[in-house]
This record gives structure tokens, sequence and C-alpha cells, in this order.
């Protein structure tokens, strides 16, 4: 009978702390876009003009890259019934692997074209930072989602602006 007592109010007091808890909140590509810009645009020193000739080149880079890569995830679910189409399939996706490094490759030109190299260097290595830093806290965070507090308590790596 205490057993059961004490299993009671165990579980009340489990309930009633899980009850205070905040509804968990749905991760927001706005928002990660957002706090991802300003994040790079303070670690490489970017002004405003900086900005705001940068940033949508950006964006249409990652709209690019994305499109390719959920092209080639969409590919991949299904595999081929024989050994010939297999080859055919990993030859494919190499060959996109190869596009998505072109347009990399492509838009760090233009990135050139409107910044000077050192702050396109210390943006490429912020963004890469930045997305680590993503990963690392994903699973940290008690709610499930790495955005409830984006730039507050990063791995020292990010809190230093890149340097270790």
């Amino acid at each position: 009978m205490k057993r059961l007592i004490v299993n009671c109010l165990a579980f009340f007091c489990v309930m009633g702390v899980w009850a205070q808890m905040p509804t968990q909140q749905r991760f927001s590509p706005e928002k990660f876009q957002a706090d991802m810009e300003q994040y790079l645009a303070k670690e490489a020193g970017l002004t405003p003009r900086e900005a705001a000739a940068f940033f949508p080149l950006l964006r249409e880079m990652q709209n690019k890259q994305r499109a390719l890569y959920n092209q080639m995830m969409a590919e991949s679910k299904i595999k081929p019934a024989d050994e010939k189409a297999c080859k055919k399939m990993i030859q494919k996706r190499d060959q996109m692997e190869v596009e998505l490094k072109s347009i990399q490759q492509t838009y760090h030109n233009k990135f050139l074209g409107v910044l000077p190299a050192s702050k396109v260097f210390d943006l490429i290595k912020a963004e890469d930072q930045y997305h680590r830093g993503m990963l690392r806290n994903w699973g940290r965070n008690p709610m499930g989602n790495p955005m409830s507090n984006p730039m507050g308590r990063h791995t020292p790596r990010i809190q230093q602006g890149g340097k270790k």
C-alpha cells in the first residue's frame, strides 16, 4: 500500500512539473534564417550596405542547393531493383553532388564581387560554425528546439567568435 501511495505521489509530481513546461515551439525556417544572418553579419563585421548586397545572394544560393538536395533525397528513397540501375543511381547522385559544389563555387565568386575576400572567408567559416553549433545544441535543449535560444548558450567556439 505504501508503495502505491509513493508511486502515485511521484506520478502527480512529475505531471505537475510537466504541465508547467511551456509548449514545444515549432521550428521556424524564417527565424532560423534571420538568426543565422544576424550571426553571420556580426561575425564577419558586415556593414548594413554589405549585408544588403550579400544576403540576397546567399539566400539564392541556398535555395538552389536545397532544391538539388531535395531531388537527391527523393531519388534515393527507393532502391533500384538491379545492379545496373543501382550503378546508374550512384553515378547520378555523384553528378548531383558535383553540381552542388559547382553552385557553391559560382556563388562564392559572386560573393567576392560584392565583398572583400577576407569578409567572404569569415562568412564561410561563420556559416559552418553556426550550422555545427545548431546541430550540436539540438539534443541539448530540453524542449528539442535549438531555436529557443539560438545565440545565447552556444558552444565556446561560437561564443568566442569562432576562435578556440
